[in-house]
Protein backbone atom coordinates (compact mmCIF):
# COMPACT_ATOMS: atom_id res chain seq x y z
CA UNK A 1 0.00 0.00 0.00
CA UNK A 2 1.26 3.53 -0.76
CA UNK A 3 2.78 5.55 1.98
CA UNK A 4 0.42 8.72 2.57
CA UNK A 5 2.71 11.73 1.97
CA UNK A 6 1.77 15.13 1.87
CA UNK A 7 0.55 16.58 -0.52
CA UNK A 8 1.23 20.40 -2.58
CA UNK A 9 -0.67 22.21 -4.47
CA UNK A 10 0.48 25.40 -7.11
CA UNK A 11 -1.50 26.82 -9.19
CA UNK A 12 0.39 28.29 -12.63
CA UNK A 13 -1.29 30.30 -15.08
CA UNK A 14 -4.99 28.46 -14.76
CA UNK A 15 -2.99 25.47 -14.43
CA UNK A 16 -2.79 23.34 -11.30
CA UNK A 17 0.49 21.47 -10.49
CA UNK A 18 0.55 18.85 -7.75
CA UNK A 19 3.77 17.17 -5.75
CA UNK A 20 4.51 15.08 -3.15
CA UNK A 21 5.91 15.95 0.11
CA UNK A 22 8.57 14.40 2.05
CA UNK A 23 10.71 16.18 4.37
CA UNK A 24 13.26 14.98 7.62
CA UNK A 25 11.60 15.23 10.77
CA UNK A 26 13.89 18.65 11.38
CA UNK A 27 15.61 20.78 8.83
CA UNK A 28 19.21 20.04 8.11
CA UNK A 29 20.02 22.81 5.44
CA UNK A 30 20.39 19.97 2.73
CA UNK A 31 19.47 20.99 -0.70
CA UNK A 32 16.16 20.49 -1.58
CA UNK A 33 15.86 17.71 -3.92
CA UNK A 34 13.19 17.98 -6.74
CA UNK A 35 11.79 14.92 -8.37
CA UNK A 36 10.81 14.57 -11.70
CA UNK A 37 8.90 11.19 -12.74
CA UNK A 38 8.94 9.31 -16.43
CA UNK A 39 6.15 8.86 -18.72
CA UNK A 40 3.20 6.33 -17.71
CA UNK A 41 3.72 7.20 -14.05
CA UNK A 42 2.83 9.47 -11.40
CA UNK A 43 5.22 11.44 -8.86
CA UNK A 44 4.87 8.10 -6.95
CA UNK A 45 7.23 6.77 -8.80
CA UNK A 46 9.85 7.96 -6.79
CA UNK A 47 8.02 6.18 -3.69
CA UNK A 48 8.38 2.65 -4.19
CA UNK A 49 10.75 1.04 -2.75
CA UNK A 50 13.07 -1.44 -5.48
CA UNK A 51 15.13 -2.27 -2.84
CA UNK A 52 14.37 -3.10 0.82
CA UNK A 53 15.69 0.25 1.81
CA UNK A 54 13.36 1.92 0.48
CA UNK A 55 12.37 4.38 -1.91
CA UNK A 56 14.18 7.03 -3.55
CA UNK A 57 11.59 9.31 -1.12
CA UNK A 58 12.66 7.15 1.94
CA UNK A 59 16.48 7.72 0.91
CA UNK A 60 16.98 10.88 0.09
CA UNK A 61 14.66 11.55 3.48
CA UNK A 62 17.02 9.37 5.63
CA UNK A 63 19.98 11.40 4.35
CA UNK A 64 18.40 14.80 5.64
CA UNK A 65 16.89 15.92 2.40
CA UNK A 66 13.64 17.37 1.56
CA UNK A 67 12.11 15.68 -1.21
CA UNK A 68 9.27 17.20 -3.83
CA UNK A 69 8.02 15.47 -6.47
CA UNK A 70 6.21 16.88 -8.86
CA UNK A 71 2.96 15.21 -11.21
CA UNK A 72 3.92 16.76 -14.64
CA UNK A 73 1.03 17.79 -16.87
CA UNK A 74 -1.91 15.22 -17.51
CA UNK A 75 -0.51 12.96 -14.30
CA UNK A 76 -1.88 12.92 -10.85
CA UNK A 77 -3.16 15.96 -9.93
CA UNK A 78 -1.99 18.12 -12.29
CA UNK A 79 -3.89 19.61 -15.14
CA UNK A 80 -4.16 17.72 -18.28
CA UNK A 81 -3.06 19.74 -21.35
CA UNK A 82 -5.09 19.59 -24.81
CA UNK A 83 -2.70 17.04 -27.41
CA UNK A 84 -1.58 20.53 -29.20
CA UNK A 85 -0.57 21.90 -25.92
CA UNK A 86 1.28 19.00 -24.58
CA UNK A 87 4.68 19.86 -25.22
CA UNK A 88 8.33 19.29 -23.57
CA UNK A 89 8.38 23.15 -23.69
CA UNK A 90 5.30 23.34 -21.95
CA UNK A 91 6.06 20.98 -19.26
CA UNK A 92 9.21 23.11 -18.92
CA UNK A 93 7.23 26.35 -18.59
CA UNK A 94 4.29 25.36 -15.82
CA UNK A 95 7.26 23.39 -13.78
CA UNK A 96 9.75 25.61 -13.93
CA UNK A 97 7.25 28.25 -12.28
CA UNK A 98 5.98 25.43 -9.55
CA UNK A 99 9.09 25.16 -8.48
CA UNK A 100 10.08 28.67 -8.13
CA UNK A 101 6.91 28.63 -5.78
CA UNK A 102 8.32 25.64 -4.16
CA UNK A 103 11.30 27.02 -3.32
CA UNK A 104 9.59 29.83 -2.32
CA UNK A 105 7.37 28.19 -0.12
CA UNK A 106 10.13 26.18 1.50
CA UNK A 107 12.69 28.91 1.74
CA UNK A 108 14.87 26.63 0.27
CA UNK A 109 18.55 28.02 -0.43
CA UNK A 110 19.39 25.09 -3.11
CA UNK A 111 17.71 22.69 -5.09
CA UNK A 112 19.16 19.71 -6.80
CA UNK A 113 17.06 18.79 -9.40
CA UNK A 114 16.35 15.17 -10.09
CA UNK A 115 14.27 13.55 -13.15
CA UNK A 116 13.72 10.04 -14.78
CA UNK A 117 13.00 9.12 -18.21
CA UNK A 118 11.07 11.92 -19.67
CA UNK A 119 11.42 13.68 -16.21
CA UNK A 120 14.80 13.71 -17.01
CA UNK A 121 14.52 15.46 -20.50
CA UNK A 122 12.25 18.02 -18.56
CA UNK A 123 14.89 18.90 -15.88
CA UNK A 124 17.68 19.13 -18.47
CA UNK A 125 15.29 21.82 -20.49
CA UNK A 126 14.87 23.52 -16.81
CA UNK A 127 18.62 23.59 -16.32
CA UNK A 128 19.66 24.90 -19.75
CA UNK A 129 17.27 27.84 -19.08
CA UNK A 130 19.11 29.17 -16.20
CA UNK A 131 16.04 29.14 -14.17
CA UNK A 132 15.65 31.61 -11.54
CA UNK A 133 16.38 29.40 -8.81
CA UNK A 134 19.39 28.60 -6.62
CA UNK A 135 20.10 25.28 -8.90
CA UNK A 136 22.93 23.84 -7.87
CA UNK A 137 23.18 20.48 -10.05
CA UNK A 138 20.47 18.08 -11.88
CA UNK A 139 20.75 14.32 -12.27
CA UNK A 140 19.03 13.00 -15.27
CA UNK A 141 18.53 9.43 -15.40
CA UNK A 142 16.72 6.34 -17.65
CA UNK A 143 17.12 8.74 -20.82
CA UNK A 144 20.60 9.45 -22.87
CA UNK A 145 22.19 10.10 -26.06
CA UNK A 146 20.74 7.40 -28.25
CA UNK A 147 17.16 5.33 -29.07
CA UNK A 148 17.54 2.41 -31.14
CA UNK A 149 15.67 2.49 -34.12
CA UNK A 150 13.52 -0.35 -33.90
CA UNK A 151 13.43 -0.55 -30.09
CA UNK A 152 10.20 -0.66 -27.66
CA UNK A 153 10.78 3.77 -27.96
CA UNK A 154 9.77 3.62 -31.25
CA UNK A 155 6.68 1.63 -30.84
CA UNK A 156 5.69 3.21 -28.33
CA UNK A 157 5.78 6.44 -30.12
CA UNK A 158 3.61 5.15 -33.41
CA UNK A 159 0.33 4.89 -31.33
CA UNK A 160 -1.88 7.88 -32.17
CA UNK A 161 -0.84 10.97 -30.99
CA UNK A 162 -4.06 12.44 -29.81
CA UNK A 163 -4.65 9.44 -27.79
CA UNK A 164 -3.92 8.55 -24.09
CA UNK A 165 -3.25 4.91 -23.62
CA UNK A 166 -3.38 2.50 -20.62
CA UNK A 167 -0.94 0.13 -20.94
CA UNK A 168 -1.58 -3.16 -19.20
CA UNK A 169 1.14 -3.86 -16.33
CA UNK A 170 2.55 -7.17 -18.21
CA UNK A 171 3.28 -5.16 -21.32
CA UNK A 172 4.42 -2.16 -18.92
CA UNK A 173 7.09 -4.67 -16.89
CA UNK A 174 8.33 -5.59 -20.03
CA UNK A 175 9.82 -2.26 -21.15
CA UNK A 176 10.32 -0.52 -17.41
CA UNK A 177 12.45 -3.75 -15.55
CA UNK A 178 15.64 -6.26 -16.21
CA UNK A 179 15.69 -9.58 -15.90
CA UNK A 180 13.95 -11.32 -13.25
CA UNK A 181 17.04 -11.44 -10.68
CA UNK A 182 17.22 -7.90 -10.81
CA UNK A 183 13.97 -6.81 -9.14
CA UNK A 184 11.57 -8.51 -6.31
CA UNK A 185 8.23 -8.77 -6.63
CA UNK A 186 7.30 -6.23 -4.23
CA UNK A 187 8.99 -3.64 -6.13
CA UNK A 188 6.79 -4.15 -9.07
CA UNK A 189 3.69 -4.73 -6.63
CA UNK A 190 4.25 -1.31 -5.56
CA UNK A 191 5.21 0.09 -9.02
CA UNK A 192 1.84 -0.48 -10.40
CA UNK A 193 0.26 1.16 -8.07
CA UNK A 194 2.52 4.47 -9.50
CA UNK A 195 1.52 3.53 -12.80
CA UNK A 196 -1.39 6.09 -14.84
CA UNK A 197 -2.70 6.36 -18.30
CA UNK A 198 -0.14 8.31 -20.42
CA UNK A 199 -0.66 11.16 -23.14
CA UNK A 200 0.88 9.66 -26.34
CA UNK A 201 1.90 13.03 -27.65
CA UNK A 202 4.77 12.87 -24.89
CA UNK A 203 5.86 9.21 -25.78
CA UNK A 204 5.61 10.76 -29.62
CA UNK A 205 7.84 13.62 -28.46
CA UNK A 206 10.70 11.33 -26.55
CA UNK A 207 12.12 9.34 -29.55
CA UNK A 208 13.18 12.59 -31.44
CA UNK A 209 14.46 14.13 -28.37
CA UNK A 210 17.95 12.99 -28.40
CA UNK A 211 17.94 14.84 -32.12
CA UNK A 212 16.00 17.73 -31.88
CA UNK A 213 17.03 18.98 -28.64
CA UNK A 214 20.22 17.59 -26.59
CA UNK A 215 22.71 18.81 -28.75
CA UNK A 216 21.96 22.54 -28.54
CA UNK A 217 20.37 22.77 -24.60
CA UNK A 218 23.19 20.44 -24.08
CA UNK A 219 26.09 23.16 -24.07
CA UNK A 220 23.90 25.34 -22.15
CA UNK A 221 23.46 23.50 -18.73
CA UNK A 222 26.03 25.33 -16.32
CA UNK A 223 25.98 23.32 -13.41
CA UNK A 224 27.08 19.75 -12.60
CA UNK A 225 25.65 17.26 -14.21
CA UNK A 226 24.90 13.52 -13.30
CA UNK A 227 23.72 11.10 -15.49
CA UNK A 228 22.99 6.86 -15.30
CA UNK A 229 21.28 4.61 -17.65
CA UNK A 230 20.39 1.26 -16.57
CA UNK A 231 22.28 -1.90 -18.01
CA UNK A 232 19.18 -3.68 -19.38
CA UNK A 233 17.61 -0.36 -20.30
CA UNK A 234 14.74 -1.79 -23.25
CA UNK A 235 14.30 2.24 -24.28
CA UNK A 236 17.56 3.26 -25.15
CA UNK A 237 21.44 2.39 -25.77
CA UNK A 238 23.14 1.84 -22.76
CA UNK A 239 26.60 0.65 -23.71
CA UNK A 240 29.33 2.90 -22.04
CA UNK A 241 30.44 4.23 -25.60
CA UNK A 242 26.60 5.90 -25.42
CA UNK A 243 26.90 7.43 -21.76
CA UNK A 244 30.64 8.81 -22.76
CA UNK A 245 28.94 10.36 -25.63
CA UNK A 246 26.26 11.69 -23.82
CA UNK A 247 28.39 13.19 -20.60
CA UNK A 248 30.57 14.91 -23.53
CA UNK A 249 27.74 16.72 -24.91
CA UNK A 250 27.64 18.85 -21.41
CA UNK A 251 30.64 21.39 -22.56
CA UNK A 252 29.77 23.80 -19.75
CA UNK A 253 29.13 21.63 -16.50
CA UNK A 254 31.60 22.58 -13.77
CA UNK A 255 32.01 18.74 -13.92
CA UNK A 256 30.28 15.51 -15.25
CA UNK A 257 29.20 11.57 -13.80
CA UNK A 258 27.73 9.43 -15.83
CA UNK A 259 27.98 5.57 -16.01
CA UNK A 260 25.90 2.38 -16.37
CA UNK A 261 23.63 0.98 -13.22
CA UNK A 262 24.39 -2.25 -13.64
CA UNK A 263 22.11 -4.77 -12.93
CA UNK A 264 18.97 -2.69 -13.55
CA UNK A 265 16.61 -2.38 -16.34
CA UNK A 266 15.18 1.10 -17.11
CA UNK A 267 12.90 1.89 -14.18
CA UNK A 268 16.24 2.26 -12.12
CA UNK A 269 14.95 3.62 -8.99
CA UNK A 270 12.43 -0.12 -9.16
CA UNK A 271 15.33 -2.54 -9.37
CA UNK A 272 17.34 -4.20 -6.41
CA UNK A 273 20.23 -2.26 -7.23
CA UNK A 274 18.69 0.95 -7.77
CA UNK A 275 19.68 1.95 -4.19
CA UNK A 276 23.62 2.15 -5.84
CA UNK A 277 22.27 4.81 -8.07
CA UNK A 278 20.17 6.78 -5.52
CA UNK A 279 23.40 6.67 -3.35
CA UNK A 280 25.63 8.01 -6.23
CA UNK A 281 22.54 10.74 -6.32
CA UNK A 282 22.85 11.93 -3.33
CA UNK A 283 26.82 11.97 -2.88
CA UNK A 284 26.77 13.93 -6.18
CA UNK A 285 24.41 16.55 -4.65
CA UNK A 286 26.52 17.08 -1.57
CA UNK A 287 29.94 17.25 -4.50
CA UNK A 288 27.05 20.55 -5.95
CA UNK A 289 26.31 22.06 -2.93
CA UNK A 290 30.00 21.92 -1.85
CA UNK A 291 30.89 23.12 -5.55
CA UNK A 292 28.22 25.76 -5.07
CA UNK A 293 29.36 26.85 -1.38
CA UNK A 294 32.88 27.57 -2.97
CA UNK A 295 31.79 29.93 -6.20
CA UNK A 296 29.52 31.80 -4.14
CA UNK A 297 32.58 32.41 -1.62
CA UNK A 298 35.25 33.14 -4.62
CA UNK A 299 32.23 35.52 -5.96
CA UNK A 300 32.19 37.61 -2.98
CA UNK A 301 36.36 38.32 -2.98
Amino acid sequence: MAKQRDLLTFEVDGHTITALLAAPAEPTGKPLIAALHGGTYTARYWDVAGSPAGSFLDIAVAHGHTVVAFDRPGYGGSTALTPDANTFAQHVELLNEALAQAVERLAADSVFLVGHSIGGMIALMIAAGRPGIPLIGVSATGMGAVIPSDGAAEALGSLPADSTVDLPYEQRDRVMFGPEHTYRAEGVRQAHESYAPTPVRELVQAPKWPKEHLPSLAPEVRVPVHHALAEFDALWSSGPENVARFAALFTAAPFVDASVARGTGHCIDHHILGLSTQLRQLAFAEECAHWAARQKSENKN
